[in-house]
């Protein structure tokens, strides 16, 4: 399962890791902490001996209750980070974000994947996705990331999470993206309580067995604090359980803020997997 992303190929087949850099002065577990473009070739660069296939820029937090951003602004926080990582490591680089502007800014910069909480359903996100022609991930989310905490609801998580994600499918591909430049992510997390995260990660196959990879981000995040009443900071080995499950499950991208303890992680899984049962 080979995806392309512009120039760079990299095998899906096998399980890799997006390292996250956020250039944001008010994301939960590393806000502030890389928000010049120095800071953030300095992370990029740890993340990539570390294992990450596959750098992660965001300039606008999505944690519950976090506020919108100026496009100028995020253009601002995003492009001279991507530009210089660009620059100098042979690496995939990521934009999360929902803004076509900030896409197309992006992607000229030297990004090539397009990370989109909101599925492409942002004003000319979707067209400009299009002309872009880098792959896509496209996520799961009820509600915004300023009210999507407030009491979500659903009659079955997994199978609505899954309908509405296939549904993004068929309309990206009525717009002219290639099915082999799409990424799944059920957005744990987003718009969900724990009880829905766990449903979705028990079932993560009924979206894993399609023929389309799939995309998990649970580092650090705040179902593990709920299960295991630890704080942020104490969260990764919470991060790596979930990891594992997921790729045992058949996850093809783990999204994470700890690279190195999660490619030790998926490497042991991946030897579960293929040992041969009669050597």
């Amino acid at each position: 399962m080979m995806m392309d992303f512009a120039g760079k190929s990299l095998d899906l087949s096998a399980p890799h890791v997006m390292g996250i850099v956020n250039v944001t002065p008010d994301s939960f577990s590393d806000g502030g902490r890389f928000f010049s473009a120095d800071k953030a070739l300095e992370q990029a660069r740890k993340l990539v001996e570390d294992g990450a296939t596959i750098i992660d820029i965001g300039g606008e937090s999505t944690r519950p209750g976090s506020d919108p951003v100026r496009l100028e602004e995020e253009i601002r926080r995003v492009v001279p980070a991507i530009e210089a990582i660009h620059s100098e490591l042979d690496v995939v680089i990521s934009i999360d974000t929902m803004k076509a502007d900030v896409m197309r800014a992006a992607v000229s910069a030297g990004a090539s994947l397009i990370n989109d909480v909101n599925a492409l359903r942002g004003e000319g996100a979707l067209q400009a996705a299009a002309d872009l022609a880098v792959p896509v991930c496209l996520m799961h989310m009820q509600g915004t990331p300023q009210n999507m905490q407030q009491q979500p609801h659903y009659q079955d998580v997994v199978s609505e999470v899954r309908t509405f994600l296939f549904e993004r499918v068929a309309v990206c591909e009525a717009a002219g993206i290639a099915r082999s430049q799409i990424i799944l992510d059920p957005g744990f997390g987003f718009g969900k309580n724990a009880r829905h995260n766990l449903r979705l990660m028990k079932h993560l196959l009924s979206l894993t067995e399609s023929d389309l990879p799939v995309l998990v981000g649970v580092s650090r995040k705040s179902i593990i604090g709920a299960m295991l009443n630890v704080s942020v900071e104490e969260r990764l080995a919470g991060s790596l359980a979930l990891a594992s499950i997921a790729v045992w499950q058949g996850a093809k991208i783990i999204r994470s803020h700890d690279v190195r303890e999660t490619v030790q992680a998926i490497r042991l899984c991946e030897h579960v997997m293929q040992v041969n049962d009669f050597d």
